[in-house]
Protein backbone atom coordinates (compact mmCIF):
# COMPACT_ATOMS: atom_id res chain seq x y z
CA UNK A 1 0.00 0.00 0.00
CA UNK A 2 1.29 3.44 -0.92
CA UNK A 3 1.76 5.96 1.85
CA UNK A 4 -0.90 8.65 1.71
CA UNK A 5 -1.57 11.73 3.77
CA UNK A 6 1.74 11.41 5.63
CA UNK A 7 3.92 14.28 6.82
CA UNK A 8 7.46 14.35 5.46
CA UNK A 9 9.70 16.04 8.07
CA UNK A 10 12.35 16.71 5.42
CA UNK A 11 9.98 18.68 3.18
CA UNK A 12 9.54 22.43 3.42
CA UNK A 13 5.82 22.74 4.18
CA UNK A 14 5.67 26.23 5.65
CA UNK A 15 5.59 25.29 9.31
CA UNK A 16 6.03 28.09 11.80
CA UNK A 17 9.00 28.02 14.16
CA UNK A 18 6.71 26.88 17.00
CA UNK A 19 5.29 24.06 14.87
CA UNK A 20 8.77 22.94 13.81
CA UNK A 21 9.76 22.81 17.46
CA UNK A 22 6.73 20.64 18.29
CA UNK A 23 7.67 18.28 15.45
CA UNK A 24 11.27 18.13 16.67
CA UNK A 25 10.20 17.35 20.25
CA UNK A 26 7.75 14.73 19.02
CA UNK A 27 10.39 12.94 16.95
CA UNK A 28 12.90 13.05 19.79
CA UNK A 29 10.48 11.78 22.45
CA UNK A 30 8.17 9.41 20.57
CA UNK A 31 10.56 7.91 18.04
CA UNK A 32 10.29 7.15 14.32
CA UNK A 33 7.29 4.77 14.17
CA UNK A 34 4.63 7.45 14.67
CA UNK A 35 3.12 9.27 11.69
CA UNK A 36 1.57 12.72 11.41
CA UNK A 37 -1.30 13.48 9.05
CA UNK A 38 -0.96 16.02 6.21
CA UNK A 39 1.95 17.63 4.41
CA UNK A 40 1.52 20.47 6.88
CA UNK A 41 0.44 18.90 10.19
CA UNK A 42 -2.52 20.34 12.08
CA UNK A 43 -2.00 21.52 15.67
CA UNK A 44 -5.27 21.02 17.58
CA UNK A 45 -6.14 22.27 21.05
CA UNK A 46 -9.93 21.98 21.37
CA UNK A 47 -12.94 20.13 19.96
CA UNK A 48 -16.68 20.72 19.93
CA UNK A 49 -19.25 18.72 17.98
CA UNK A 50 -18.01 18.33 14.39
CA UNK A 51 -15.35 21.04 14.79
CA UNK A 52 -11.71 20.98 15.87
CA UNK A 53 -9.77 24.15 16.73
CA UNK A 54 -6.12 25.19 16.41
CA UNK A 55 -4.26 27.53 18.82
CA UNK A 56 -5.32 30.60 16.81
CA UNK A 57 -8.98 29.66 17.16
CA UNK A 58 -9.36 28.60 13.51
CA UNK A 59 -11.85 25.79 13.19
CA UNK A 60 -11.62 22.64 11.05
CA UNK A 61 -14.55 20.52 9.92
CA UNK A 62 -13.95 16.90 10.95
CA UNK A 63 -15.09 14.61 8.12
CA UNK A 64 -12.95 11.65 9.17
CA UNK A 65 -13.27 10.90 12.87
CA UNK A 66 -15.53 7.99 13.75
CA UNK A 67 -13.99 7.79 17.24
CA UNK A 68 -15.88 10.85 18.51
CA UNK A 69 -19.08 9.28 17.20
CA UNK A 70 -21.49 11.62 18.99
CA UNK A 71 -19.27 14.68 18.55
CA UNK A 72 -16.12 15.99 20.15
CA UNK A 73 -16.53 16.73 23.86
CA UNK A 74 -20.23 15.89 23.81
CA UNK A 75 -21.53 17.55 26.99
CA UNK A 76 -23.72 14.60 28.04
CA UNK A 77 -20.78 12.23 27.73
CA UNK A 78 -18.39 14.59 29.53
CA UNK A 79 -20.90 15.04 32.36
CA UNK A 80 -21.36 11.27 32.78
CA UNK A 81 -17.60 10.71 32.77
CA UNK A 82 -16.98 13.49 35.30
CA UNK A 83 -19.78 12.37 37.62
CA UNK A 84 -18.64 8.74 37.76
CA UNK A 85 -14.93 9.60 37.95
CA UNK A 86 -15.65 11.73 41.00
CA UNK A 87 -17.52 8.85 42.66
CA UNK A 88 -15.78 5.53 41.93
CA UNK A 89 -13.55 3.91 39.36
CA UNK A 90 -12.35 0.35 39.89
CA UNK A 91 -12.30 -3.01 38.13
CA UNK A 92 -14.74 -5.83 37.40
CA UNK A 93 -13.81 -8.09 40.34
CA UNK A 94 -16.11 -6.08 42.56
CA UNK A 95 -19.88 -5.99 42.22
CA UNK A 96 -21.12 -2.83 40.53
CA UNK A 97 -24.46 -2.00 38.92
CA UNK A 98 -23.22 0.16 36.05
CA UNK A 99 -21.42 -2.56 34.10
CA UNK A 100 -24.56 -4.73 34.31
CA UNK A 101 -26.88 -1.90 33.27
CA UNK A 102 -24.61 -1.11 30.33
CA UNK A 103 -24.31 -4.77 29.29
CA UNK A 104 -28.11 -5.09 29.37
CA UNK A 105 -28.50 -1.99 27.17
CA UNK A 106 -25.92 -3.33 24.71
CA UNK A 107 -27.55 -6.77 24.55
CA UNK A 108 -30.72 -5.13 23.26
CA UNK A 109 -28.74 -3.84 20.27
CA UNK A 110 -27.57 -7.25 19.03
CA UNK A 111 -29.32 -10.53 18.10
CA UNK A 112 -30.35 -12.58 21.12
CA UNK A 113 -27.98 -15.42 20.19
CA UNK A 114 -25.05 -13.17 21.18
CA UNK A 115 -25.72 -13.70 24.86
CA UNK A 116 -22.41 -12.64 26.43
CA UNK A 117 -20.23 -9.55 26.19
CA UNK A 118 -16.68 -9.36 27.54
CA UNK A 119 -15.15 -5.90 27.94
CA UNK A 120 -11.72 -4.63 26.94
CA UNK A 121 -10.15 -1.19 26.51
CA UNK A 122 -9.33 -1.21 22.79
CA UNK A 123 -10.48 -2.79 19.56
CA UNK A 124 -7.08 -4.46 19.30
CA UNK A 125 -7.68 -6.15 22.65
CA UNK A 126 -11.20 -7.12 21.58
CA UNK A 127 -9.96 -8.83 18.42
CA UNK A 128 -7.13 -10.44 20.39
CA UNK A 129 -9.67 -11.86 22.86
CA UNK A 130 -11.91 -13.06 20.02
CA UNK A 131 -8.90 -14.84 18.54
CA UNK A 132 -8.12 -16.55 21.85
CA UNK A 133 -11.70 -17.75 22.26
CA UNK A 134 -11.78 -18.95 18.65
CA UNK A 135 -8.63 -21.02 19.08
CA UNK A 136 -9.84 -22.48 22.36
CA UNK A 137 -13.24 -23.44 20.94
CA UNK A 138 -12.20 -24.78 17.54
CA UNK A 139 -8.78 -26.16 18.43
CA UNK A 140 -7.63 -24.60 15.14
CA UNK A 141 -5.44 -21.68 14.10
CA UNK A 142 -6.25 -20.84 10.47
CA UNK A 143 -7.53 -17.27 10.03
CA UNK A 144 -8.90 -15.63 6.87
CA UNK A 145 -8.82 -11.84 6.46
CA UNK A 146 -8.95 -9.46 3.51
CA UNK A 147 -5.88 -8.23 1.65
CA UNK A 148 -5.69 -4.80 3.26
CA UNK A 149 -7.50 -5.52 6.53
CA UNK A 150 -6.80 -3.74 9.78
CA UNK A 151 -7.78 -5.53 13.00
CA UNK A 152 -5.39 -4.14 15.58
CA UNK A 153 -1.90 -3.74 16.98
CA UNK A 154 -1.25 -6.56 19.45
CA UNK A 155 1.33 -9.10 18.38
CA UNK A 156 -1.38 -11.65 17.56
CA UNK A 157 -3.79 -9.43 15.62
CA UNK A 158 -1.10 -7.41 13.86
CA UNK A 159 -0.50 -10.68 11.98
CA UNK A 160 -4.12 -10.31 10.80
CA UNK A 161 -3.63 -6.66 9.74
CA UNK A 162 -1.85 -6.52 6.36
CA UNK A 163 -2.63 -2.80 6.14
CA UNK A 164 0.18 -2.24 8.67
CA UNK A 165 2.67 -2.94 5.88
CA UNK A 166 4.89 -5.65 4.51
CA UNK A 167 7.36 -5.46 7.39
CA UNK A 168 4.76 -6.60 9.94
CA UNK A 169 4.99 -10.38 10.11
CA UNK A 170 1.99 -12.37 8.91
CA UNK A 171 1.85 -15.80 10.48
CA UNK A 172 1.81 -19.01 8.44
CA UNK A 173 -1.73 -19.66 9.68
CA UNK A 174 -3.13 -16.50 8.02
CA UNK A 175 -4.59 -16.37 4.51
CA UNK A 176 -5.56 -13.19 2.65
CA UNK A 177 -8.54 -12.97 0.30
CA UNK A 178 -9.51 -10.21 -2.15
CA UNK A 179 -12.13 -7.82 -0.75
CA UNK A 180 -15.64 -7.75 -2.21
CA UNK A 181 -14.78 -5.01 -4.70
CA UNK A 182 -18.02 -3.71 -6.19
CA UNK A 183 -16.11 -1.24 -8.42
CA UNK A 184 -13.37 -3.28 -10.04
CA UNK A 185 -14.87 -6.72 -9.63
CA UNK A 186 -17.14 -8.34 -12.20
CA UNK A 187 -20.30 -10.36 -11.71
CA UNK A 188 -21.73 -11.40 -8.36
CA UNK A 189 -19.69 -9.69 -5.61
CA UNK A 190 -20.75 -12.14 -2.90
CA UNK A 191 -20.01 -15.20 -5.02
CA UNK A 192 -16.55 -13.86 -5.90
CA UNK A 193 -15.78 -13.20 -2.24
CA UNK A 194 -16.95 -16.68 -1.24
CA UNK A 195 -14.76 -18.16 -3.98
CA UNK A 196 -11.78 -16.43 -2.40
CA UNK A 197 -12.66 -17.88 0.99
CA UNK A 198 -12.94 -21.38 -0.50
CA UNK A 199 -9.53 -21.00 -2.13
CA UNK A 200 -8.00 -19.82 1.17
CA UNK A 201 -9.41 -22.84 3.01
CA UNK A 202 -8.11 -25.21 0.33
CA UNK A 203 -4.65 -23.65 0.55
CA UNK A 204 -4.66 -23.95 4.33
CA UNK A 205 -5.53 -27.61 4.20
CA UNK A 206 -2.90 -28.26 1.52
CA UNK A 207 -0.44 -26.99 4.14
CA UNK A 208 -1.85 -28.92 7.09
CA UNK A 209 -3.78 -25.99 8.61
CA UNK A 210 -7.43 -26.18 9.65
CA UNK A 211 -9.63 -23.05 9.22
CA UNK A 212 -10.69 -21.46 12.50
CA UNK A 213 -12.47 -18.27 11.43
CA UNK A 214 -13.25 -15.65 8.82
CA UNK A 215 -12.68 -12.21 10.36
CA UNK A 216 -13.89 -9.15 8.45
CA UNK A 217 -14.54 -5.47 9.04
CA UNK A 218 -18.10 -5.52 7.72
CA UNK A 219 -17.71 -2.35 5.65
CA UNK A 220 -14.16 -3.24 4.54
CA UNK A 221 -12.95 0.24 5.43
CA UNK A 222 -9.21 -0.30 4.97
CA UNK A 223 -9.76 -2.21 1.73
CA UNK A 224 -11.66 0.72 0.22
CA UNK A 225 -15.20 0.82 1.73
CA UNK A 226 -17.46 -1.83 0.23
CA UNK A 227 -21.03 -1.87 1.51
CA UNK A 228 -23.25 -3.13 -1.31
CA UNK A 229 -25.24 -5.02 -2.24
CA UNK A 230 -26.68 -5.88 1.17
CA UNK A 231 -26.42 -9.62 1.75
CA UNK A 232 -23.23 -10.24 -0.22
CA UNK A 233 -21.45 -11.62 2.87
CA UNK A 234 -23.86 -14.49 3.41
CA UNK A 235 -22.33 -17.02 1.03
CA UNK A 236 -18.81 -16.58 2.43
CA UNK A 237 -20.13 -17.03 5.96
CA UNK A 238 -21.93 -20.21 4.90
CA UNK A 239 -18.63 -21.47 3.44
CA UNK A 240 -16.57 -20.94 6.59
CA UNK A 241 -19.24 -22.45 8.83
CA UNK A 242 -19.64 -25.49 6.59
CA UNK A 243 -15.91 -26.09 7.06
CA UNK A 244 -16.14 -25.93 10.86
CA UNK A 245 -14.97 -22.34 11.25
CA UNK A 246 -16.52 -19.25 12.87
CA UNK A 247 -17.55 -15.87 11.50
CA UNK A 248 -16.24 -12.86 13.45
CA UNK A 249 -17.62 -9.42 12.56
CA UNK A 250 -15.25 -6.56 13.35
CA UNK A 251 -17.65 -3.67 14.00
CA UNK A 252 -15.10 -1.24 15.45
CA UNK A 253 -15.55 1.09 12.48
CA UNK A 254 -19.02 0.31 11.01
CA UNK A 255 -20.85 -0.31 14.30
CA UNK A 256 -23.00 1.83 16.61
CA UNK A 257 -25.23 3.37 13.94
CA UNK A 258 -22.47 4.33 11.55
CA UNK A 259 -24.10 2.48 8.64
CA UNK A 260 -27.59 3.73 9.48
CA UNK A 261 -30.64 2.26 11.25
CA UNK A 262 -29.34 -1.31 10.86
CA UNK A 263 -26.86 -0.22 13.58
CA UNK A 264 -24.26 -2.85 12.60
CA UNK A 265 -22.53 -3.68 9.35
CA UNK A 266 -23.37 -7.38 9.74
CA UNK A 267 -27.08 -6.57 10.11
CA UNK A 268 -27.15 -5.17 6.57
CA UNK A 269 -26.27 -8.67 5.38
CA UNK A 270 -28.95 -10.45 7.39
CA UNK A 271 -26.35 -12.30 9.47
CA UNK A 272 -25.82 -13.31 13.08
CA UNK A 273 -22.05 -13.59 13.63
CA UNK A 274 -20.52 -16.04 16.07
CA UNK A 275 -18.64 -13.11 17.63
CA UNK A 276 -18.75 -9.35 17.20
CA UNK A 277 -15.90 -7.06 18.21
CA UNK A 278 -16.60 -3.41 19.07
CA UNK A 279 -14.62 -0.39 20.22
CA UNK A 280 -13.76 3.27 19.53
CA UNK A 281 -17.17 4.89 18.88
CA UNK A 282 -18.84 3.13 21.84
CA UNK A 283 -16.88 5.43 24.17
CA UNK A 284 -16.76 8.58 22.02
CA UNK A 285 -13.00 8.67 22.52
CA UNK A 286 -12.87 7.14 25.99
CA UNK A 287 -10.95 3.83 25.73
CA UNK A 288 -13.50 1.03 25.79
CA UNK A 289 -14.22 -2.00 23.63
CA UNK A 290 -15.61 -5.49 23.86
CA UNK A 291 -16.60 -8.81 22.30
CA UNK A 292 -20.17 -10.07 21.92
CA UNK A 293 -20.28 -13.84 21.55
CA UNK A 294 -22.55 -16.85 21.50
CA UNK A 295 -22.37 -18.31 25.02
CA UNK A 296 -21.37 -21.85 24.03
CA UNK A 297 -18.16 -20.51 22.44
CA UNK A 298 -16.75 -19.24 25.71
CA UNK A 299 -18.10 -21.95 28.02
CA UNK A 300 -14.98 -24.15 28.01
CA UNK A 301 -12.64 -21.15 27.74
CA UNK A 302 -14.26 -19.68 30.86
CA UNK A 303 -13.82 -22.89 32.81
CA UNK A 304 -10.17 -23.35 31.93
CA UNK A 305 -8.77 -19.81 31.59
CA UNK A 306 -9.26 -16.73 33.73
CA UNK A 307 -10.11 -13.52 31.92
CA UNK A 308 -9.34 -10.24 33.60
CA UNK A 309 -8.86 -6.75 32.23
CA UNK A 310 -8.13 -4.10 34.84
CA UNK A 311 -9.79 -1.24 33.01
CA UNK A 312 -12.12 -3.14 30.66
CA UNK A 313 -15.69 -2.44 31.76
CA UNK A 314 -14.74 -0.15 34.64
CA UNK A 315 -17.46 2.09 36.13
CA UNK A 316 -16.30 5.25 34.34
CA UNK A 317 -16.12 3.51 30.96
CA UNK A 318 -19.60 2.04 31.41
CA UNK A 319 -21.05 5.39 32.50
CA UNK A 320 -19.57 6.89 29.34
CA UNK A 321 -20.96 4.04 27.24
CA UNK A 322 -24.45 4.56 28.67
CA UNK A 323 -24.27 8.28 27.85
CA UNK A 324 -23.19 7.53 24.29
CA UNK A 325 -26.14 5.18 23.83
CA UNK A 326 -28.44 7.85 25.30
CA UNK A 327 -27.23 10.36 22.71
CA UNK A 328 -27.37 7.90 19.80
CA UNK A 329 -30.92 6.85 20.67
CA UNK A 330 -32.23 10.20 21.92
CA UNK A 331 -31.05 12.16 18.88
CA UNK A 332 -31.89 9.48 16.32
CA UNK A 333 -28.31 9.40 15.05
CA UNK A 334 -28.53 6.15 13.01
CA UNK A 335 -31.47 7.64 11.10
CA UNK A 336 -29.53 10.89 10.66
CA UNK A 337 -26.52 8.91 9.43
CA UNK A 338 -28.69 7.40 6.71
CA UNK A 339 -30.26 10.74 5.74
CA UNK A 340 -27.10 12.85 5.76
CA UNK A 341 -24.98 10.06 4.27
CA UNK A 342 -27.39 9.64 1.36
CA UNK A 343 -27.43 13.43 0.91
CA UNK A 344 -23.62 13.60 0.86
CA UNK A 345 -23.30 10.76 -1.63
CA UNK A 346 -25.87 12.42 -3.89
CA UNK A 347 -23.78 15.60 -3.77
CA UNK A 348 -20.59 13.68 -4.52
CA UNK A 349 -22.26 11.93 -7.47
CA UNK A 350 -23.25 15.36 -8.76
CA UNK A 351 -19.56 16.33 -8.60
CA UNK A 352 -18.71 13.08 -10.41
CA UNK A 353 -20.86 14.32 -13.27
CA UNK A 354 -18.47 17.25 -13.60
CA UNK A 355 -15.15 15.59 -12.80
CA UNK A 356 -14.01 12.40 -14.57
CA UNK A 357 -11.46 11.84 -11.80
CA UNK A 358 -14.26 10.61 -9.53
CA UNK A 359 -14.56 6.98 -10.53
CA UNK A 360 -16.96 5.73 -7.88
CA UNK A 361 -18.99 6.90 -4.88
CA UNK A 362 -20.13 4.15 -2.50
CA UNK A 363 -21.04 3.49 1.09
CA UNK A 364 -23.81 3.15 3.63
CA UNK A 365 -25.06 5.52 6.29
CA UNK A 366 -22.35 7.93 7.33
CA UNK A 367 -19.48 5.89 5.86
CA UNK A 368 -18.54 6.78 2.28
CA UNK A 369 -15.72 5.82 -0.05
CA UNK A 370 -14.92 8.13 -2.97
CA UNK A 371 -12.53 6.53 -5.46
CA UNK A 372 -10.30 8.79 -7.55
CA UNK A 373 -8.91 7.51 -10.86
CA UNK A 374 -6.65 8.63 -13.68
CA UNK A 375 -9.30 7.58 -16.18
CA UNK A 376 -12.67 5.92 -15.79
CA UNK A 377 -12.13 3.36 -18.51
CA UNK A 378 -8.94 1.92 -17.04
CA UNK A 379 -9.82 2.69 -13.38
CA UNK A 380 -6.14 3.46 -12.70
CA UNK A 381 -5.77 4.71 -9.10
CA UNK A 382 -5.00 8.45 -8.89
CA UNK A 383 -2.83 8.45 -5.77
CA UNK A 384 -1.07 11.75 -6.48
CA UNK A 385 -4.38 13.51 -7.10
CA UNK A 386 -5.78 12.02 -3.90
CA UNK A 387 -2.84 13.42 -1.94
CA UNK A 388 -3.44 16.86 -3.47
CA UNK A 389 -7.12 16.72 -2.59
CA UNK A 390 -6.57 15.54 1.00
CA UNK A 391 -4.06 18.30 1.61
CA UNK A 392 -6.08 20.85 -0.36
CA UNK A 393 -9.04 20.16 1.89
CA UNK A 394 -6.79 20.50 4.93
CA UNK A 395 -5.77 23.95 3.65
CA UNK A 396 -9.48 24.75 3.36
CA UNK A 397 -10.02 23.61 6.97
CA UNK A 398 -11.62 20.25 6.21
CA UNK A 399 -10.00 17.16 7.75
CA UNK A 400 -10.17 13.90 5.81
CA UNK A 401 -7.91 10.99 4.88
CA UNK A 402 -7.57 8.22 2.30
CA UNK A 403 -7.32 4.45 2.14
CA UNK A 404 -7.24 1.49 -0.26
CA UNK A 405 -4.44 -0.46 -1.96
CA UNK A 406 -3.89 2.37 -4.43
CA UNK A 407 -4.06 5.10 -1.76
CA UNK A 408 -6.77 6.73 -3.88
CA UNK A 409 -10.02 6.35 -1.94
CA UNK A 410 -11.25 9.18 0.27
CA UNK A 411 -12.51 7.72 3.54
CA UNK A 412 -15.46 9.85 4.60
CA UNK A 413 -16.85 9.07 8.08
CA UNK A 414 -17.64 12.20 10.10
CA UNK A 415 -19.13 12.21 13.59
CA UNK A 416 -22.73 10.99 13.57
CA UNK A 417 -23.93 14.43 14.66
CA UNK A 418 -23.06 15.73 11.16
CA UNK A 419 -26.00 17.56 9.55
CA UNK A 420 -26.90 18.48 5.98
CA UNK A 421 -25.53 21.95 6.66
CA UNK A 422 -22.14 20.45 7.54
CA UNK A 423 -22.37 18.24 4.46
CA UNK A 424 -22.93 21.35 2.31
CA UNK A 425 -19.74 22.91 3.71
CA UNK A 426 -17.82 19.75 2.84
CA UNK A 427 -19.31 19.51 -0.64
CA UNK A 428 -18.60 23.18 -1.40
CA UNK A 429 -14.96 22.86 -0.35
CA UNK A 430 -14.65 19.54 -2.17
CA UNK A 431 -15.86 21.25 -5.35
CA UNK A 432 -13.36 24.02 -4.80
CA UNK A 433 -10.40 21.69 -4.30
CA UNK A 434 -11.38 19.55 -7.29
CA UNK A 435 -11.48 22.66 -9.46
CA UNK A 436 -8.00 23.59 -8.27
CA UNK A 437 -6.49 20.09 -8.39
CA UNK A 438 -7.78 18.32 -11.50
Amino acid sequence: MSMVNAFDPDADTGLSSDERELVRRREKLLGPAYRLFYQKPVHLVRGEGVWLYDPAGERYLDVYNNVASVGHCNPRVVEALTRQASTLNTHTRYLHETILTYAERLQKKVPGELGHIMFTCTGSEANDLALRVTRAYTGRRGMIVTKLAYHGLTCAVSELSPSLGEYVERGPHVRLVPPPDSYRGEGDVGKAFATGVRAAIADMRANGIEPAALLVDTIFSSDGVFADPPGFLREAVEVIRAEGGLFIADEVQPGFGRVGPDFWGFARHGLVPDMVTVGKPMGNGHPMAGVFMKPHLVEEFGRKARYFNTFGGNPVACAVGLAVLDVIEGEGLPERARDVGDYMRAGLRDLAGRYEAIGDVRGAGQFTGLELVEDRAGKVPAAALTTRIVNGLRDRHVLISATGPGANILKIRPPLVFTREHADIFLDRMADVLKASV
